[in-house]
């Protein structure tokens, strides 16, 4: 037991570290708890308010660069990769 320390200081130390662990516990205890009604409480279907979304995106654009338009892409990603 170290000197300068009071017992009364030990034992707020102790009772500090033990509510500490006990709130721990009883938090994950709820987290768990509130997962589980969570994951019960999942609609299966989509909500009827809800516009249906598409799994598509849009459609890809493709331009066609000039040689100089060409060679300017290439002279900054080479400026790029030199730091």
């Amino acid at each position: 037991m170290p000197e300068h320390a009071h017992t009364l200081q030990l034992l707020g130390v102790a009772a500090l570290g033990a509510a500490a662990v006990a709130w721990a516990v009883v938090l994950r205890r709820l987290l768990r708890r509130a997962g589980r009604r969570a994951a019960a409480r999942r609609p299966a279907a989509p909500l009827p308010a809800l516009p249906r979304q598409t799994r598509l995106g849009p459609a890809r654009e493709c331009v066609e660069l000039t040689p100089a338009e060409q060679d300017a892409f290439a002279g900054l990603v080479r400026q790029l990769a030199n730091g």
